[in-house]
């Protein structure tokens, strides 16, 4: 083995965060779980809403071909 194993780069401890800098951090924290948790909500009902309009869609579809049949 002509080549040294590799070396594990540790990086230093971090410094302890001043207290006001805490505080914002923790607050962005909370606020990105809540909108994380109305994002997911929305998706929901998007998803919802989605399959809704493709059933309307599937069903005029369908009726539209019946009424092709009956038109000479």
């Amino acid at each position: 083995m002509a080549t040294p194993r590799r070396r594990l780069i540790r990086s230093m401890r971090p410094e302890p965060l001043h207290p006001q800098l805490q505080r914002r951090i923790n607050k962005q924290r909370a606020r990105l779980d809540h909108e994380r948790l109305a994002l997911s909500r929305w998706q929901k009902r998007l998803r919802r809403a989605f399959n809704a309009v493709e059933k309307c869609q599937k069903t005029i579809a369908r009726i539209e071909r019946q009424l092709t049949r009956y038109t000479p």
